[in-house]
């Protein structure tokens, strides 16, 4: 496996990054020793960095996997708090949930601009704070967009970037890859560490799962990149292909195999909550009852937590 530091936060990182959100209760909801031992495969594999989130639920499986875990993992999390009070909890539910004193990156979740992220700005000042007093080792922002990428260079407190980047642009909702990418050069050369999210597309991309991923891996200035991963053959199939080994029909095809997609319950009843949280606009209520545009969905699961009836399932 390759590490590199993640920008010049000191950090060394596997190119390859278990993104966590898979495992959870948004996405396939694994009973938790299930979960947590296909994240120490992946730990086993060489993969030493995992993506997270608050809003994921997620750090139970994460606090199961790092049990006797002889070498360091780096554990990245992120919250929409924009309060000082709201997220200091964040913080600290995190440590505690994790069973750590110190959480490695945390970040403001899915910034768009300049203008959200000094709306953030108080939450953002508690994790300055948190990271002078030892509680957090970098601090940075999520963003699906060009503009964050951009905004976040010019922001000098920032450490980290985690942007949303794949070959065909898929949930870039305000320019191109190739704009995504240009953005993400330069925020490399400011000395930002990188790491990018969703290579497939949110799953779009699975038929050209190789395609896709030499297409981030040929990009010198991402770090690492996270991928959404719940099984073992999962695991293998991505660690071979980020170690450049030859990948076999059989791995692939059980991957492939799995099929993801937006699942409606019928008992929804059309309150549009979920098309308010949707951040590509996948989603709109059509005969009292939301319908999704399947070509726009990323698959994130973000939608489910706005659900107040639990109607929407990625299954």
């Amino acid at each position: 496996m390759e590490y590199r530091e993640l920008g010049k936060t000191g950090l060394q990182v596997s190119r390859l990054c278990f993104g966590a959100l898979t495992i959870g209760p948004l996405q396939r909801n694994l009973p938790l020793r299930e979960g947590a031992e296909v994240l120490r495969h992946a730990f086993r594999m060489g993969v030493n960095f995992i993506d997270t989130a608050d809003l994921y639920g997620t750090y139970p499986y994460i606090r199961e996997a790092l049990r006797g875990m002889g070498r360091e993992i780096i554990v990245a999390s992120k919250s929409y708090d924009y309060t000082r009070e709201g997220m200091r909890k964040s913080v600290e539910k995190a440590r505690r949930e994790l069973d750590r004193d110190v959480v490695d990156i945390f970040m403001l979740h899915e910034q768009e601009s300049e203008l959200t992220i000094r709306g953030h700005w108080e939450a953002f000042e508690y994790l300055l704070e948190a990271k002078e007093k030892g509680i957090v080792r970098a601090v940075g922002i999520s963003t699906h967009k060009v503009a964050g990428v951009h905004a976040a260079t010019r922001i000098k407190e920032i450490d980290v970037i985690h942007p949303l980047i794949n070959k065909d642009g898929i949930g870039i909702s305000d320019g191109s890859a190739e704009d995504m990418l240009q953005a993400i050069k330069d925020a490399a050369a400011a000395g930002k560490g990188i790491y990018g999210m969703k290579p497939l597309g949110g799953g779009h991309l699975y038929k050209r799962v190789p395609e896709a991923l030499a297409f981030v891996l040929q990009q010198d200035c991402l770090h690492s990149i996270a991928m959404g991963m719940y099984t073992k053959e999962e695991v293998d199939m991505n660690v071979s292909i980020f170690n450049g080994e030859p990948l076999t029909n059989e791995i692939y095809h059980k991957v492939k195999q799995i099929p993801k997609r937006l699942h409606v319950e019928d008992w929804c009843q059309g309150c549009a909550r979920c098309t308010e949280k949707c951040p590509v606009g996948a989603l709109a209520i059509r005969k009292g009852k939301v319908s999704v545009d399947r070509e726009k969905c990323l698959l994130c699961g973000y939608c489910g937590t706005a659900c107040p009836e639990f109607c929407l399932k990625i299954i």
